[in-house]
């Protein structure tokens, strides 16, 4: 699936829109349906990765505040890594949640269009009822993703202010001087990895629901 997907945009180019992307996978026999439930697994992944590298952030932090006597700029300089690395997960997640957006909408669309086409009543009823069902759910787990990409940002806010201060003032007051936020921060990566957890579980039923009715 990833290297036909691959193929397609190479083919498309990347600034192809949207829909040729569609039709052109339908070609090769890959259905919206099919794309969504990659991109789901897309999604959580990166949120299974993003909750590890927060916590990777945090833990360097931990220790930077605990560290006494030695190369204090070697520390800071890991540290800004991980701040680093946890923005670039952020930008992962966010970017892998519009995707699945995007997919849905459009197999939802189009489930709709097709619904006028039916010539039987009772296969039309049971489609449609089939519609409302998944795009329940689906909205259900955009939320809940969405909720946890929203307390990233509180986070990165917090890391970046504590790395931008030790930049300018590397000594053991500096470090003194962020101590005090360790513990908000702490509470903000909880309940930000408890809101990834809600949303990777999500992702899980949903990806099951769908290749169930395969």
């Amino acid at each position: 699936m990833r290297q036909l997907t691959a193929l397609v945009l190479l083919s498309l180019g990347l600034a192809g829109c949207q829909q040729a992307y569609y039709a052109t996978m339908e070609k090769f026999g890959v259905e919206k349906r099919e794309i969504l439930v990659d991109r789901v697994k897309d999604a959580r992944d990166a949120q299974v990765e993003g909750q590890q590298q927060f916590k990777d952030a945090l833990d360097e932090l931990s220790q930077l505040l605990k560290f006494h006597g030695g190369d204090l700029q070697t520390k800071y300089e890991e540290l800004d890594a991980e701040y680093q690395q946890s923005v670039d997960a952020a930008e992962l997640v966010s970017s892998r949640i519009n995707k699945v957006e995007s997919v849905a909408e459009a197999l939802f669309d189009e489930w709709r269009d097709e619904l006028g086409q039916y010539q039987n009543a009772a296969l039309k009823a049971q489609s449609k009822q089939k519609l409302v069902t998944t795009e329940k759910q689906f909205g259900l787990l955009l939320k809940k993703m969405r909720s946890a990409e929203k307390k990233m940002q509180p986070v990165l806010k917090i890391m970046h202010d504590n790395v931008l201060f030790l930049k300018h003032n590397l000594n053991a007051k500096a470090i003194g001087s962020i101590q005090t936020d360790f513990a908000g921060l702490q509470q903000d990566v909880r309940s930000l990895i408890s809101e990834m957890n809600k949303a990777i579980a999500d992702s899980n039923a949903f990806i099951a629901q769908m290749q169930s009715s395969d």
